[in-house]
């Protein structure tokens, strides 16, 4: 039997069902994720092969850079995806999965350019740009 795990943005027009085991959660510190999300993004991933989208007429996908989108729900704002252009797989916030999601940390990406007003000591390896 396969993992399943379901979650939402805020005010549930946008749903998803992810199927499978999920990757450990990465910790992002760059400039535009700390934008976005007001802190830093704390995300797992599966294949686009494996997660169903409902109500994706209130998804909008926003071109953060020439290599990625992210994925908002247009009615709340909550942020639920990223996306790398011809990756086959699609990073889900974790947050954003109802509980208990079953996800525990992996590892930090892009601590040199962390806040200022935050410290990380959960233990977890750091690097200081991304892992690609």
């Amino acid at each position: 039997m396969s993992e399943i795990h379901s979650g939402s943005c805020l005010c549930g027009a946008v749903r998803f069902t992810t199927q499978g085991l999920l990757r450990g959660v990465i910790y992002c510190h760059c400039s535009q994720c700390r934008k976005q999300s007001g802190h830093y993004y704390a995300a797992t991933n599966v294949t686009d092969g494996k997660i169903t989208v409902e109500g994706g007429g209130n998804l909008t996908w926003y071109r953060a850079s020439p290599d990625a989108r992210r994925g908002f729900c247009r009615t709340c704002g909550s942020a639920l995806f990223w996306k790398r252009d011809g990756s086959d797989y699609i990073s889900v916030l974790a947050g954003s999965f109802d509980q208990p999601s079953g996800l525990s940390g992996a590892y930090h990406i892009f601590v040199a350019d962390k806040g200022d007003y935050y410290t990380i000591a959960d233990g977890l390896p750091m690097h200081d740009r991304g892992t690609e």
